[in-house]
């Protein structure tokens, strides 16, 4: 016990030697370590895939974690509509092996390059996919001519034209001619 006490009394002094108590000390960046893509919370948006409905087209929303992509916007477009959707949804699409390939020019034309497709698309085909593809490009960011096949394209307007090059054939449609899709009214949470 009284080896106890002798600890117990030893350690009280040696804590309380006459040095303040201090908060946080600034010392730099705080520590970082390898990024974790589980770590970061993914935000989805709805984008707006224009499909046929008794041959008119119609706004279909879709949620998408990478919004400002166009060629995964394009690539959702060419997969067709879902089983759910496809109860009210057609294409005049044809199915791609590759993902298309899109680019935005400094006159706001954007590029979409067909991999694989001999035939030139349908007038409704290709409004489809200007449709879909026009009114995504982010507005009031700077153009460049970069492609996007992973990356972000970008424009100063969200009024464009599509120009769709196959296997020796390009067509360019406006987006003028296309429906306005509303964003869908989403319930409280509770």
């Amino acid at each position: 016990m009284a080896a106890l006490l002798t600890g117990l009394t030893a350690a009280v002094t040696l804590a309380a030697c006459g040095v303040p108590p201090s908060g946080a000390i600034e010392a730099g960046e705080p520590a970082s370590g390898m990024f974790s893509p589980s770590s970061q919370p993914t935000t989805s948006t709805t984008v707006f895939l224009f499909f046929l409905h008794d041959g008119d087209l119609t706004a279909v929303p879709r949620r998408t974690d990478d919004p400002g992509n166009l060629g995964a916007i394009a690539r959702l477009l060419f997969e067709g509509p879902t089983a759910r959707e496809a109860a009210t949804a057609t294409t005049e699409l044809p199915h791609l092996t590759d993902t298309p390939r899109v680019s935005t020019g400094n006159d706001g034309t954007v590029s979409v390059r067909l991999p694989g497709v001999a035939a030139p698309l349908s007038h409704q085909a290709a409004l489809q996919l200007a449709c879909t593809v026009a009114p995504s490009i982010p507005p009031s960011v700077p153009r460049t001519q970069r492609e996007t096949d992973g990356a972000a394209a970008r424009s100063t307007s969200a009024h464009s034209s599509v120009r769709v090059l196959g296997d020796g054939w390009t067509m360019t449609r406006s987006h003028y001619a296309c429906p306005v899709a509303h964003q869908p009214q989403e319930a409280p949470e509770r």
